[in-house]
């Protein structure tokens, strides 16, 4: 096919910057323009020091014409806006801020707390590949997962779709590496905050991302509808990520029984791993990678434990997008991330 012309909004983030290193390697992408509102009329190597450089322009400078698709990497709330302009320009567009990810305005806003900037954007692909595939070929939009339901999804997608599920709540135990936070500062990433410290937040059914998990556990389940019990935690880490799922299943099924169930999803997935048994997925297993890595463990009849590693930047944002840009372009989904 023709390279793909790529615009970058939002390259001075380190979801943005993450994506921007793996674009420069993808035999199939130009990146044409990288955008920053703060540090828009600077080089890239000047804020982030390193060997990646390119012009930093802001949005509304961007050339729209003769762009393939765009890669969002802005907070929520902006993404949408820029969305809707590059929608109007006949761009594509691939976005990594939570506005497209839930299907309703009405959902938008009861986990956001304000009304959605551009509900004609509604509903838009969700581009988690492993088990949306077929929505993400020649779409105009894609929503990119967010990270701890990228993890969590992956982790418990083959007992949802097998309707394997004998309870409906599902309990989630999940860190993250300090990254996860964004680049702007905050106190509780600050180094003597995190540093030889582990710290929950958002727990139970607080956090937002617990509703776009329950929407897409509930369209992946032919059984009992999923109810997300979910409580992160922040570790010392610059990057990865790590999901511990407690369900109840089927009590007759065996570890066997499972792990087949796993390998026969995930068999041809290239960037899923079902561990062998023995291994527990940790964040080793996926850091810098578009990885996932899954571990099983049932700790006694119906009861299964699902581990789920990804790195947080890159099958949890930046990886995913440019594996998503590739599935919208029907190009191999390798591309670039290996």
């Amino acid at each position: 096919m023709n390279t793909l012309r790529v615009g970058l909004c939002g390259a001075t983030g380190y979801a943005g910057y993450e994506a921007l290193r793996r674009l420069q390697r993808h035999p199939d992408a130009q990146v044409v323009f990288c955008t920053s509102e703060t540090q828009a009329g600077k080089r890239l190597a000047d804020v982030f020091p390193g060997p990646l450089d390119a012009p930093l322009i802001a949005i509304d400078a961007a050339p729209w014409a003769g762009i393939d698709v765009v890669l969002l990497a802005l907070p929520h709330g902006a993404a949408a806006a820029t969305a809707r302009k590059a929608r109007a320009a006949g761009v594509r567009v691939v976005d990594l801020s939570a506005d497209l990810r839930l299907r309703t305005p009405a959902s938008y806003a009861q986990w956001y707390g304000h009304a959605h900037p551009a509900p004609e954007l509604l509903p838009t692909p969700y581009g988690l590949p492993e088990i949306n595939r077929a929505a993400l070929h020649d779409a105009p939009l894609i929503a990119t997962p967010g990270c701890f339901p990228t993890s969590v999804l992956l982790g418990i997608a083959p007992v949802l779709r097998a309707g394997l599920l004998a309870d409906a709540t599902i309990i989630v135990d999940a860190k993250t590496g300090i990254s996860g936070g964004g680049r702007a500062p905050k106190q509780q990433f600050h180094f003597p905050e995190a540093n030889e410290n582990v710290a929950p937040y958002n727990p139970g059914r607080l956090h937002r991302h617990v509703g776009e998990i329950e929407q897409e556990a509930a369209r992946l389940s032919s059984g009992i509808v999923p109810e997300i019990i979910f409580t992160p935690h922040l570790v010392p880490a610059t990057r990865g990520m790590l999901s511990t799922i407690y369900l109840r299943v089927d009590p007759a099924l065996a570890l066997a029984d499972i792990r087949a169930l796993y390998d026969a999803q995930y068999a041809a997935e290239p960037f899923v791993r079902v561990l062998p048994d023995g291994i527990l997925a940790a964040f080793v297993h996926t850091t810098h990678t578009n990885m996932c890595a899954i571990s099983l463990t049932l700790a006694r009849p119906g009861l299964l434990i699902v581990a789920s590693s990804i790195d947080n930047l890159v099958k949890g944002a930046a990886g995913q997008a440019i594996q998503n840009m590739n599935a919208m372009f029907e190009i191999d989904e390798t591309m670039g991330l290996l």
